[in-house]
């Protein structure tokens, strides 16, 4: 019997999520879940195949007694859904919609803007159990994502770069996180002119901390992986929760029938030998303000994310 390609390996022991607004991607790798963001979303809707969709959106709000900015931010919430429920026609799980970047500071306005997205994904038929809200990982989105889960409504706790901002939000008792490893990577590869390789990967090695701490210390909250440079960091992670990855590296994983082996367990985390940090709002600021690399990449982050939703805002403005 021949060996099963490395994507069908790491399906064994892990979640297998794809990182991608491209439909026939997400057809093509079958993963359980998709998520997107507004990077992803921007570049979609300059593609033939997905304009349609915007089209669609703006054509159902020529009419809305809205108007201005009001009425672009409808225009992008509606189109959002499109793209949420078109992904969740193809993947049996769950698809993650982001909440605008520019909320990422405001606890009552993200808790209001994920009230609004669900709402919007129920009117339509799609359960809210299919949904989950991404939420930029500040002190202000966690306490958002507790809110919400409270609600029923599932969180995401996106652009996640250190032990802090993962402790919060798993005391908060969101849904999954997504630590991001590639972007932690360029950050010490611009810093030092390393090429860091396999368990040494200081992006592999976040993901690794967090996952040992969650485990130790029982919370639920599923750590997802994401933002991956090759697949050298994603067979490091095999056996996180899930991990989210652009169809390149999936194909490059199809394409290859070298073994995948576990490296994160559950079993072996909650055994280790880790202390428990008391987190509070003063904890966390002091934290993430200690750690440079967190502190940057968190703020371009959601510099980038808030910038392609102007872009796009812009396009919208063109057509009314």
């Amino acid at each position: 019997m021949s060996q099963p390609n490395a994507l069908d390996q790491l399906k064994q022991f892990t979640t297998v999520v794809a990182d991608t607004g491209n439909f026939e991607s997400i057809r093509a790798y079958e993963p359980q879940d998709a998520t997107t963001n507004p990077t992803l979303i921007f570049k979609a809707v300059q593609q033939a195949e997905y304009k349609p969709l915007l089209e669609k959106a703006i054509a159902d709000n020529r009419n809305s007694a809205l108007s201005g900015s009001a009425l672009h931010r409808k225009v992008i919430d509606d189109l959002l859904i499109a793209f949420g429920r078109e992904i969740l026609s193809i993947v049996p799980g769950r698809v993650s919609t982001e909440v605008d970047a520019r909320l990422s500071f405001d606890v009552e306005a993200t808790v209001e803007k994920a009230r609004y997205l669900i709402g919007l994904y129920e009117k339509l038929g799609t359960k809210r159990e299919h949904v989950l809200i991404k939420i930029a990982a500040t002190w202000e989105g966690a306490q958002a994502a507790a809110i919400c889960q409270k609600e029923g409504i599932n969180c995401n706790l996106t652009l996640l770069f250190s032990l802090p901002q993962a402790i919060a939000c798993a005391e908060a008792g969101v849904r999954l996180i997504s630590p991001f490893v590639g972007r932690i990577y360029d950050y010490y590869k611009a810093k030092t002119g390393k090429q860091y390789v396999g368990a040494e990967d200081p992006g592999v090695e976040s993901v690794q901390k967090i996952f040992t701490y969650y485990k130790k210390f029982g919370y639920t909250t599923q750590v997802m992986g994401a933002s991956f440079r090759n697949t050298g960091q994603i067979r490091e992670l095999a056996g996180c929760d899930l991990l989210t990855i652009a169809p390149d590296l999936l194909q490059e994983l199809k394409d290859s029938s070298d073994p995948v082996t576990r490296k994160l367990d559950a079993s072996a985390a909650a055994a280790a030998d880790v202390e428990k940090i008391a987190m509070d709002e003063k904890t966390f600021r002091w934290m993430l303000n200690e750690d440079d690399m967190a502190t940057d990449k968190l703020a371009e982050g959601i510099r980038k994310f808030a910038a392609d939703i102007v872009q796009l805002e812009q396009i919208i403005a063109k057509s009314f």
